[in-house]
């Protein structure tokens, strides 16, 4: 019973809690929707910039605020300017007079001209010049005559209020729900400042217990401005304030120096909390107090502030944040704005996955398709063969019935044996079928030359779903391919940068015993063999810090080689210069190559690329046009060109060069055919997968010995179909990979076994420079040609050998 009562007491508490959020939910919403959905913001600002005045009779804000509520919410327009006017009641008779006349003239004005308009905010602002002229005017003609100095106040108002209007233009999205999400401008910033401090001149003669309301919303305003943005903001915020409120009265001039003080003391001690704030405002009053004793009232200063920091301290700190999050800078809008870039990233991350699946689906589709017709293809075909054959020849037969009906079985396997012996072309079995045949049939003639009519078009039916299958295998492979692809590119999209404080700390303080000046440091990413580090420094004088003094601790630091992988700028002697530090690759490659046209032309059929796929894999690849000249050129490249592209995609190289095969053979009737010898080179493990085209035997050379590598594939572009058979070999440090086109073989005049000659040549080399070696093979080539070249030659020679950096690291004092 213990138990029950205890849970009966949890069931009735909770929905208590439930309720009161409901309310507070309900009630919050309630009042959002009133301000900014129903326009009562819009009322309340209007009341009180209808009572701004400044310079004893200057009012341009009201005139200013009611021309851009007919810009952009006309539908308020009547209602603010009921409220401009309830303002400026509780003023005096004159800005009554002004704002009732000069609003009346405006709506008039836009009613009668301006409502059809397509683009208003120039008529309206040259609408608001002239009411604000007659308004004024005709007050200053109802009163008296205009002397000179009514006349430059009633041009100046004029002119104040067709200015403002384009300040207030940037602050009313800000004042709905339909506030922009994206970066706030600090143009619009400052428009809204200027908003707010022309509200804080209409409070001033508003006062309870003797504590003027714009002494309070001032000092709450810095305080606020302090606290969110900083000393900087805070200070220009306090000057800002202080200077509208000494321009409604000259007694109001200390306020210039006490809000500036409180905005710059209540920033530099905002890193505290709001009390740091508090206690910099309350540092400023005094020292502003004391020294104003004779002007002003220390013990009001005292309570106007106490009030400002109660409401402060007051203030939800979700509604600050929520405002912090539109001001520049702040760390609330950088993570407002990461934020908003996460969100975007993550809703593209799941958008190519999706594409991703969409591929991969298909991809299965297609192979789910031909293993379900694997096994059924073939009976279904040979039946609809035959059944082509009996139409002719058995359907007008008076044996019909026996043979097919009766006799079923054996009539259909003596058929399907003839067949077969047809399409072997076996002569000796098919005369044993006929004889079969003859047994039963009585029109084994006609049978047979219906056969052998009919086989034409099964074999080029059979041929036809061959080659239909084949390309649907050849489908499903390449959206497999562009599945990978794209489900690659998702998770690169959804990497984010990891907290490494530790390693951030370490670096930090071997930067600081340096003696370098440090500007930004970002450790994306601290994993064995892919550390990828990017820092800022300034140098007076830069001698090679980077790679000579940094890279080499940082090697000390992770424990493997960490080398500078790129800088910038790269030629400035001082300054600020930009590194990104990486992880060495395990292997590095030399390369060299030689080559040289038939006859000595410019243009030659071999075309060679040598290209970094990532960090840690490279390909270099031989393309041998059939012929010479322009044609064999425009052959050969433009197979490297594919190959660059789809390689460089993230496709395996498997499926790009069956991609390459089919879009060389589809893309045209004229026949294009192309070699191509293809390496692709782990630099981390190290080894090489080969993939011969069509291509000569290419040498790996090691410790002395040279050991062939070799494919059997037909040239890209003559079949529409091929498996491609790759070939894997491992590799070891000093190894040097030779590929050669066909021409430098072919040519060769020699009477012994042309590769049995190169395999000793390269066997008795040297040197183990690939430049040199390239050389020394076309040459020897050529001499033994008599110094002629009889055909397009090429020689592409790499070297794989273990990464030495250029500095070795040292250790450096670690902290405890």
């Amino acid at each position: 019973m213990a138990i029950l009562s205890k849970v009966g007491t949890v069931t009735t508490e909770q929905p208590k809690f439930h309720k009161l959020s409901q309310i507070y939910q309900s009630t919050k919403n309630l009042v959002a929707r009133k301000l900014f959905d129903q326009g009562w913001l819009l009322y309340i600002i209007g009341f009180f910039l209808g009572r701004a005045i400044i310079l004893s009779s200057l009012s341009p804000f009201a005139l200013a605020f009611l021309a851009t509520t007919i810009i952009t919410r006309k539908q308020s327009a009547f209602y603010v300017f009921l409220f401009l006017s309830i303002g400026a009641i509780s003023v005096n008779l004159p800005q009554t007079f002004y704002i009732i006349s000069s609003g009346l003239i405006l709506m008039f004005i836009y009613k009668l001209f301006l409502q059809k308009m397509a683009r208003v905010t120039g008529p309206v602002i040259a609408a608001t010049l002239v009411s604000s002229v007659l308004g004024r005017g005709s007050y200053y003609l109802i009163d008296g005559n205009i002397v000179m100095y009514d006349a430059a106040i009633l041009a100046t108002e004029a002119v104040l209020s067709a200015f403002l209007i384009m300040i207030f233009l940037q602050s009313f999205p800000y004042l709905s729900n339909k506030r922009p999400a994206l970066k706030v401008k600090v143009e619009e910033i400052i428009c809204l400042v200027i908003l707010s401090t022309a509200v804080l001149t209409g409070l001033v003669g508003l006062s309870i217990s003797g504590i003027g309301l714009e002494q309070v919303g001032s000092k709450y305003f810095v305080l606020l401005s302090a606290f969110i943005a900083g000393a900087t903001v805070g200070s220009a915020i306090g000057v800002i304030v202080g200077l509208m409120l000494s321009l409604v009265s000259t007694f109001h001039l200390y306020q210039v120096s006490l809000l500036a003080l409180a905005g710059l003391l209540g920033g530099l001690l905002k890193v505290t909390n709001k009390y740091g704030v508090v206690v910099g405002m309350f540092v400023a009053t005094t020292l502003i107090g004391l020294y104003q004793v004779d002007m002003i009232s220390f013990q009001q200063l005292l309570i106007e502030a106490s009030i400002a920091a109660g409401v402060f301290i007051l203030t939800p700190k979700s509604l600050i944040k929520k405002v912090a999050a539109f001001v520049p800078g702040t760390e609330e809008e950088k993570e407002a704005q990461e934020q908003y870039v996460k969100k975007v990233r993550n809703a593209t991350a799941e958008r190519v996955e999706r594409f991703s699946e969409m591929f991969q689906a298909l991809s299965h589709s297609f192979a789910y398709y031909d293993l379900e017709q694997k096994n059924v293809e073939a009976p279904s075909e040979v039946d609809e063969y035959l059944s082509r054959v009996s139409e002719n020849t058995c359907q007008t037969c008076i044996k019909k019935h026996q043979c097919w009906v009766n006799n079923f079985d054996r009539t259909y396997n003596v058929l399907h044996d003839t067949m077969e012996s047809i399409e072997n072309h076996d002569v000796s079995q098919m005369n044993l079928n006929v004889g079969k045949l003859k047994n039963f049939c009585i029109k084994q003639d006609q049978m047979v030359d219906q056969m052998r009519y009919e086989l034409s078009f099964y074999q080029a039916n059979k041929r036809l779903k061959q080659q239909v299958k084949e390309s649907r295998k050849f489908v499903s492979e390449q959206l497999n391919g562009v599945s990978e692809v794209m489900n690659n590119f998702a998770k690169e999209i959804l990497k984010e940068r990891q907290e490494h404080d530790w390693h951030e700390e370490e670096v930090k303080r071997m930067i600081q015993q340096l003696n370098l000046n440090l500007d930004r440091l970002e450790l994306y990413s601290i994993d064995q063999g892919n550390v990828d580090i990017e820092m800022t420094l300034h140098f007076n004088e830069y001698h090679g810090e980077g790679e000579k003094l940094i890279a080499p601790i940082l090697s000390e630091l992770f424990g493997e080689s960490i080398v500078v992988e790129s800088e910038d700028p790269v030629d400035a002697r001082s300054g600020y210069r930009t590194f990104n530090f990486a992880s060495i690759k395990r292997y590095q490659l030399t390369t060299g190559v030689a080559h040289a046209a038939k006859n000595g032309n410019f243009l030659s059929g071999d075309s060679y690329v040598m290209l970094e796929l990532g960090k840690s894999r490279y390909a270099v690849a031989i393309s041998d046009g059939m012929g010479n000249g322009e044609r064999a050129y425009l052959e050969s490249s433009e197979t490297l060109k594919l190959l660059k592209q789809i390689l460089q995609s993230g496709i395996n190289e498997r499926v790009a060069i069956q991609s390459i095969n089919s879009i060389l053979s589809l893309r045209t009737s004229d026949e294009i055919y192309a070699t191509l010898d293809l390496a692709i080179i782990d630099l981390q493990e190290p080894r090489a997968n080969f993939l011969k085209i069509g291509a000569s035997i290419s040498y790996i050379i090691r410790s002395g010995s040279v050991y062939p590598v070799e494919g059997s594939n037909v040239p890209i572009g003559i079949l529409d179909e091929f498996d491609v058979e790759p070939v894997n070999e491992s590799l070891k440090d000093g190894d040097i990979l030779v590929m050669v086109s066909d021409g430098l073989l072919e040519t060769t005049r020699l009477e012994e076994n042309r590769e049995v000659w190169l395999k000793r040549k390269l066997k008795d080399l040297e040197t183990d420079d690939p430049q040199e070696i390239a050389d020394i093979i076309l040459e020897e080539v050529v001499r033994s040609n008599q110094n002629q070249i009889l055909d397009d030659m090429t020689v592409l020679v790499t070297r794989i050998e273990k990464s030495k950096p250029k500095w070795a690291s040292f250790a450096y004092p670690k902290s405890v």
